[in-house]
């Protein structure tokens, strides 16, 4: 469980960070070509890429979701037993609601 949490923290620490560091790198030219283009080309440039690089962040870390071994996690036993009881009990129907106010009332 551990390794998920932490795959988890580095790839939300990436969604931050990737961005961010697109957008100062443009802003201080610190990629080659930069200075060729006009302000208005910049901001759109830096802006498009800075979503694209979350995007890659994001698929990155559903492969290694995808990745992860299936066998290797097992559901919690009181969370089924929870679970099946939930489903097992019959719902309420609106007769037995309203029967239940006029009881209160």
């Amino acid at each position: 469980m551990a390794g998920v949490v932490e795959k988890f923290f580095i790839a939300s620490m990436l969604m931050w960070i990737v961005p961010i560091a697109v957008l100062y790198g443009f802003n201080h030219s610190l990629f080659p070509g930069i200075k060729n283009l006009s302000s208005e080309s910049l901001t759109l440039l830096s802006g498009f890429l800075a979503v694209i690089s979350v995007n890659v962040v994001i698929a990155f870390y559903i492969c290694m979701a995808m990745k992860e071994p299936s066998h290797k996690h097992e559901p919690d036993p009181k969370f089924l037993s929870d679970a099946k009881a939930s489903i097992s009990q019959p719902k309420p129907t609106e007769a037995d609601s309203s029967q239940g106010r006029s009881k209160e009332e």
